[in-house]
């Protein structure tokens, strides 16, 4: 099973990359979210070094926030800087370190099977909410716990037949670029035998074509979401009414400026047509082709068909709309 990285919703900020963890609350203080976020890709032995300068920082940016980083240092490693509210922790175990210029900065500690950041403990398995599973980028989110897989363990001598290697995981098991869709842990997936087509491409009582691979969206921040199918985009999506009909998916988007409305906006599905919508947005939904110099805001309401290559602007955020290849 792949490394897991389960997001509890919330109105802070959670980033990943790589092997780095953040979570951040700091409301009005965008350059204090980016400088965070960009100490996610430091790594190595040099990483408690940049994270104490960073701390020295930290007043200027954005005083009284609170927020929690992870990064790997060597092997087997980590480094952590926190601040307020914040606190690490690795197997529930906080994190103990040294304070710098009002943080507290810990390097060398040993990185368990699972590495925690948020406020204060962290949360107990089973708490109210559904996690987000986030394999790369940055959602709202009230904390953040990262499950490194086990080994594989070793081929049993039981005498019990392994799965024949023609057989793979059906279309059920696809994953959801970072949203904790059904099927994303692969528990419960089809075996369907592998077999070339007939020159005529029919299905037959042993094979049946692969359905055409689902359309993304690509955030500017790097965060893939499959749309395979109705999406609502924005701040707390979770309870417009077709996230709590079952007819959609919530895709949380980060807003440190408060430009997003809570629910923004929607892509619809139909057949292989993909559409976007307005949901009535304080600040508009906007659109422009991969060409186009000019951004070109949406009717409330009024679904706008989409193309590949297609840019959407949501608030500050910018996301592309990419048809995969058949």
């Amino acid at each position: 099973m792949p490394d897991r990285c389960e997001v509890l919703p919330g109105d802070s900020v959670v980033a990943r990359r790589g092997g780095g963890l953040l979570w951040v609350d700091a409301p009005g203080s965008p350059a204090l979210v980016a400088a965070l976020h960009a100490c996610l890709g430091v790594r190595g032995p040099g990483a408690e070094r940049v994270l104490g300068a960073v701390a020295g920082q930290v007043a200027a940016l954005g005083g009284g926030a609170s927020f929690a980083l992870v990064v790997p240092a060597d092997p087997g490693t980590g480094v952590a800087l926190w601040c307020g509210k914040g606190q690490p922790a690795v197997d529930g175990v906080p994190v103990s370190g040294s304070s710098v210029d009002g943080c507290t900065l810990a390097g060398g500690f040993p990185l368990g099977r699972s590495t925690y950041v948020g406020p204060g403990q962290p949360v107990p398995s089973g708490s109210p909410g559904v996690p987000y599973d986030l394999v790369e980028g940055t959602v709202p989110g009230s904390g953040a716990t990262l499950h490194v897989a086990a080994p594989a363990p070793a081929s049993s001598s039981s005498g019990v037949p392994q799965a024949p290697a023609a057989f793979t995981a059906g279309s059920d098991a696809g994953s959801d670029a970072g949203f904790g869709g059904s099927g994303s842990s692969g528990y419960g997936a089809t075996a369907t035998p592998s077999r070339q087509a007939d020159e005529g491409g029919e299905a037959t009582a042993f094979w049946k074509p692969e359905p055409p691979a689902a359309p993304i969206l690509r955030f500017d921040d790097g965060l893939v979401v499959t749309v395979d199918e109705d999406l609502v985009l924005g701040r707390r999506p979770d309870n417009h009414e077709l996230v709590t009909s079952g007819s959609a998916r919530p895709v949380p988007i980060a807003d440190t400026q408060n430009v997003l409305s809570s629910a923004h906006a929607a892509v619809q599905r139909n057949g292989q047509e993909v559409s976007l919508v307005d949901l009535g947005s304080l600040n508009g939904t906007h659109v422009a082709g991969p060409e186009a110099t000019e951004w070109t805001q949406l009717e409330p309401g009024v679904a706008h068909p989409l193309s590949d290559g297609d840019r959407l602007l949501l608030g500050w955020t910018v996301i592309t709309f990419e048809q995969q290849p058949d």
